[in-house]
């Protein structure tokens, strides 16, 4: 929304001001707007509370005529007012808001309201926008008859703001939210790890409504801090959530339970499943043996091209391990990697053998340094991990190295969120 558009009230200049009858005598002094929210780009004012001869009383937006920097009136020369009752989704602004963090969504951060704008728009006074710039908070220390001339700091629009509620006690976020499904996973764990703990609880309770992208959030987190969070989780939830988990991702986040909570999940997972991660669990996670996934696809060498790309349509191997091909011979060892454009550009007949590139691997014991050299030295995105008799056990990709390398913050801001 543009603020020239529309004269931009400042709640501060709001807060405190007179409230007038019709004729201009003064009934008492405006404490807050209430607005309440909804499906509503810009929320609505829904009325002031005001005290008025020493009572705290709700004036309905209906009977308001007027709201001006110092001044509030009202319509008839007699006040209907009854005591305040908060209603469900009603949020004061000063109360609320005023002072708190929330989430700006197109920058995908935590933002501090130092001041909220408030603009007539369709018939009713709404909330436009916040300011998060120290102009904003200046404002509201100088007087009053000088504070209107300070003109605007970095003012967000509302569209793009997400207030926590969860301290409000007739007002809960409700779920699904459709601001949040604009943030990406990654950028939803940054919210997730630079948030307090009863706003992590509040984001959680949102981003819970879709499972699957409540997996992928937690395959962001730092290791950890998913134990953390899910910690106050049953067995039974937890085990729900790793299992849609990619198996690497889940792996670590077990590794941050206690071992008797570990082992009471695991007890709640498919047999398969939880072989694969008690495999992954027993190796150092600076390893390859614990930085591998387990998923990826292999083909004998003598598979066709046809029969291959096949395989790689229905495989349900992340999409960064599916970029290679391994190829293992009749005894399941492995013989060397065919990079994915070649089998599209490859005759459908033609033979996997044919196309097999040497690619290095590691066994399982190799550290973090060697990992991230033979994948800089060969400029490799994945690199295969077998065990001394030549058989693949998983897939270390160029995400699972950084997520060591570089702080998640970092990782996420230059873009290696591993997926879309």
């Amino acid at each position: 929304m543009s603020t020239t558009a529309v004269p931009v009230l400042h709640l501060s200049l709001i807060l405190k001001s007179d409230l007038v009858d019709a004729a201009g005598r003064k009934l008492g002094r405006v404490d807050d707007l209430v607005v309440r929210l909804g499906h509503d780009e810009y929320p609505p004012v829904r009325g002031v509370v005001a005290r008025v001869a020493g009572r705290e009383v709700f004036v309905s937006a209906e009977q308001l005529a007027s709201i001006e920097h110092g001044r509030v009136a009202v319509r008839a020369p007699q006040l209907d007012v009854r005591p305040f009752e908060r209603r469900p989704q009603e949020i004061l602004l000063d109360r609320d808001v005023l002072d708190r963090q929330l989430i700006n969504v197109d920058g995908a951060r935590l933002v501090r309201a130092n001041e909220i704008e408030v603009a007539r728009i369709d018939g009713w006074w709404r909330v436009v926008g916040v300011d998060v710039s120290l102009r904003g908070l200046a404002r509201r220390l100088l007087p009053r008859r000088v504070a209107p001339r300070m003109s605007l700091g970095t003012f967000l629009d509302w569209a793009s703001i997400e207030p926590f509620t969860g301290h409000i006690p007739t007002v809960r976020l409700r779920v699904p939210h459709p601001k949040l499904a604009r943030l990406h996973p990654a950028e939803l764990a940054d919210l997730l790890e630079s948030a307090s703990r009863s706003e992590s609880e509040e984001l959680l309770e949102a981003i819970g409504s879709d499972p699957e992208r409540e997996a992928d959030v937690f395959e962001e987190l730092e290791d950890g801090i998913g134990a953390d969070f899910a910690e106050e989780r049953s067995d039974a939830e937890i085990a729900a959530l790793v299992a849609r988990m990619e198996t690497d991702d889940a792996a670590d986040l077990l590794a941050g339970l206690s071992e008797e909570r570990r082992e009471a999940v695991l007890e709640h997972l498919p047999s398969v499943r939880r072989r694969r991660l008690r495999t992954l669990l027993g190796y150092d996670p600076t390893t390859a043996g614990g930085l591998m996934s387990p998923d990826f696809v292999a083909v004998f060498t003598q598979a066709e091209v046809a029969e291959t790309l096949q395989r790689l349509r229905h495989a349900t191997a992340p999409p960064e391990a599916l970029t290679w091909v391994f190829a293992v011979n009749t005894h399941r060892r492995y013989r060397g990697a065919i990079p994915i454009g070649a089998l599209l550009r490859a005759e459908p007949g033609s033979r996997v053998t044919d196309l097999v590139t040497h690619q290095r691997s590691v066994r399982p014991e190799a550290e973090l340094e060697e990992i991230a050299r033979l994948m800089a030295d060969y400029d490799l995105t994945i690199l295969p991990v077998t065990s001394e008799h030549d058989e693949i056990l998983g897939v270390v990709s160029v995400d699972d190295v950084l997520e060591l390398i570089l702080p998640g913050p970092w990782r996420r801001r230059f873009g290696f969120f591993g997926g879309e």
